[in-house]
C-alpha cells in the first residue's frame, strides 16, 4: 500500500477516535527508520490503549499486517511502528516531556490534522 494512503488511515482512524493534537512529520531525507512520524495524544490512559487498538485494528483491516507495538505496558504512551510509519500516542505530559515535534522537525514542516 502506498505510504500516504496508509498516513491517510492512520490519521482518519485518530481523528474520528477524538485524538488530541495529531501531527504528522516528514521523515523523508532525515531518517531511514521510516517516511513519516505521527504523534498524537490521548485524554487517559484508556483512552491511549484504545487508540492503539483502532490503529492495529484499521492497519489490519486495510491489509497492513505488519507492525509492532512499544509501551505495552505503559499506561501514558504508545508506539506502532508499521514499518514506513510510526505512531506515537502519548498522554499530554509525557509529549511535552519528550517534545519529539522540536527534535525532528522545523515548525513549517509540521503537518496538522484538524481536531
Amino acid at each position: 500500500m502506498e505510504v500516504l494512503k496508509q498516513k491517510k488511515i492512520i490519521e482518519k482512524a485518530l481523528n474520528d477516535s477524538k485524538a488530541k493534537n495529531i501531527i504528522s512529520i516528514n521523515l523523508k531525507g532525515k531518517s531511514s527508520i521510516a517516511d513519516y512520524m505521527i504523534i498524537a495524544s490521548g485524554t487517559s490512559s484508556r483512552h491511549i490503549q484504545s487508540l492503539s487498538e483502532i490503529i492495529v485494528k484499521e492497519l489490519v483491516k486495510n491489509g497492513l499486517g505488519k507492525y509492532n507495538i512499544e509501551g505495552k505496558t505503559s499506561a501514558d504512551w504508545k508506539l506502532i511502528d508499521a514499518i514506513d510509519i510510526i505512531v506515537h500516542i502519548f498522554h499530554p505530559e509525557k509529549r511535552k516531556f519528550y517534545d519529539l515535534e522540536k527534535m525532528w522537525c522545523d515548525p513549517s514542516e509540521i503537518s496538522g490534522v484538524v481536531t
